[in-house]
């Protein structure tokens, strides 16, 4: 996008709407006219309903960790959004250079693509959240999100409701604290410097299409509420403590900083994470219990229809931290249809796509990964499980794991390192593990596969080391 361009978007302050036939296009105002600090210009990206006339997108950039030589690295990539119903065609020109390879992911959604110069055209009939990565570079890549139509309609008279329009705001002491019964909406081109807080809050809903500046450690925190929804913003982090019914929806972070988790939760019941993009530089998503003054058990959390990508450690890990003495637990967790475009971790002990590590007298159970596709790895592991003691961590070692089950999950790849599935002890075991329809580079993993020597056990058929202290795992 050309300044030009920005600066006609910013005049107008209003979102662009194409209607067609009942479908719908929206795309929202720059936030700035000026040449600044949020704008990337390694792209131009352009969207339209079929046949219909290109409508300009503004670049926003978005800092990603990249680890070379076991050192970090800042690299600036790209971010888009939009939303529509319908159908919709979409134009990615790269500005860097000649475009070789183009690639659209999460693969699995098998979106067909056509290179022509510099620009990568492709169509669109779902909402979906997407890296386009041109040349093989993950780093400076565009990550595109097509959002579905808002639902929620801004009344400014409301009293309840605090409102960011297109443009930059500063926060005053950097922190907003919103009160229970409050909405607060980021409308498209709003980005907001400085972090949003629901403490000891309930009734709250944060909304909208807008950005909390990339530079704000833990852009977005949810602590001690109940009845919160966040849906449609971007931030660096979303951590949950010590709340309940909470819902997290289509909300994107990125981080690039030391421990950038992305989703946490901590001691916290009755979370739901729907459509959500996590592109982290630590873990992704977590489930603890007791941790940094949260205490208690945690119940019923479920994260589905979602894309994790964890430039360091995991994407999924559930367990670590704990009480000591007063044992936690941590159950009824839920991890359905998602697809995890990375894991790059180099320390072993920090492995695994879907890790559950039990420390602090943890017990973990009843907890179900289903329809997760992960896609060709960096450096990491499918699956850990371990009742273990990191002492860098923890007090003690965890109580144990139980019930515990893998459904249509698939890997296709080849840097996947030996996954490892291990209980402490006699006492502090790991029950009742099930793959069911496990996938491996096409090849089916189950209990009674064909080519299978007979001295073989199936979890050598999937590359898993399966230790001591491990009862009744089966592959179905």
């Amino acid at each position: 996008m050309n300044k030009l361009s920005r600066q006609l978007l910013l005049a107008f302050a209003i979102l662009f709407t194409v209607n067609v036939f009942g479908q719908q296009l929206v795309v929202y105002p720059a936030p700035t006219s000026e040449l600044d600090s949020l704008h990337n210009g390694d792209f131009t990206v352009k969207v339209r309903k079929p046949g219909g006339q290109w409508q300009d997108l503004y670049e926003y950039k978005v800092m990603v960790d990249a680890v070379r030589n076991n050192n970090h690295h800042v690299e600036d990539a790209s971010m888009c959004a939009f939303d529509f119903s319908g159908s919709v065609e979409v134009a990615v020109t790269s500005n860097r250079g000649d475009v070789k390879t183009a690639r659209v992911r999460p693969l699995s959604y098998n979106i067909a693509k056509e290179i022509k110069g510099n620009t990568v055209y492709f169509k669109l009939d779902r909402p979906s959240n997407l890296s386009i990565e041109i040349n093989g570079d993950i780093f400076h890549n565009l990550h595109l999100f097509a959002n579905p139509l808002e639902t929620y309609r801004v009344n400014r008279n409301d009293a309840s409701l605090i409102y960011f329009g297109p443009g930059v705001h500063e926060i005053p002491g950097g922190v907003l604290k919103i009160p229970s019964g409050k909405t607060v909406y980021l409308a498209g081109g709003a980005v907001v410097k400085g972090r949003l807080s629901v403490s000891h809050a309930h009734n709250v809903k944060i909304l909208g299409r807008g950005i909390v500046d990339f530079h704000v450690v833990g852009g977005l925190q949810i602590s001690n509420s109940k009845h919160v929804l966040v849906e449609g913003i971007a931030a660096t982090q979303c951590p949950t403590g010590g709340s309940d019914s909470v819902v997290i929806r289509n909300v994107k972070v990125f981080s690039y900083y030391k421990w950038g988790d992305g989703m946490n939760i901590f001691a916290s019941s009755d979370v739901l994470f729907d459509r959500v993009f996590c592109r982290n530089s630590d873990d992704c998503n977590t489930v603890y219990a007791t941790r940094g003054g949260y205490t208690g058990n945690a119940r019923n959390i479920t994260m589905q229809n979602s894309t994790l990508w964890a430039d360091v450690a995991h994407p999924i890990l559930i367990g670590t931290h704990g009480n000591t003495p007063h044992p936690d637990t941590i159950e009824n967790l839920k991890y359905i249809n998602l697809d995890i475009l990375d894991q790059n971790e180099g320390q072993l002990d920090y492995q695994g796509c879907m890790a559950v590590n039990v420390g602090d007298n943890n017990l973990a159970r009843n907890i179900l990964f289903q329809d997760i596709r992960v896609e060709d790895i960096r450096k990491g592991q499918l699956v850990n499980l371990r009742v273990f003691y990191n002492k860098k961590y923890n007090t003690s070692p965890g109580m144990g794991i139980e019930n515990v089950n893998f459904r249509n999950i698939t890997y296709n790849g080849t840097h996947a390192e030996l996954s490892i599935i291990a209980g402490y002890d006699d006492q502090r075991l790991i029950k009742n593990v099930t793959f069911e329809n496990l996938n491996i580079n096409g090849v089916h993993i189950f209990d009674k596969m064909k080519n299978k020597p007979g001295w073989y056990q199936t979890s050598d058929m999937a590359r898993f080391f399966v230790g001591d202290h491990v009862e009744n795992i089966q592959f179905k």
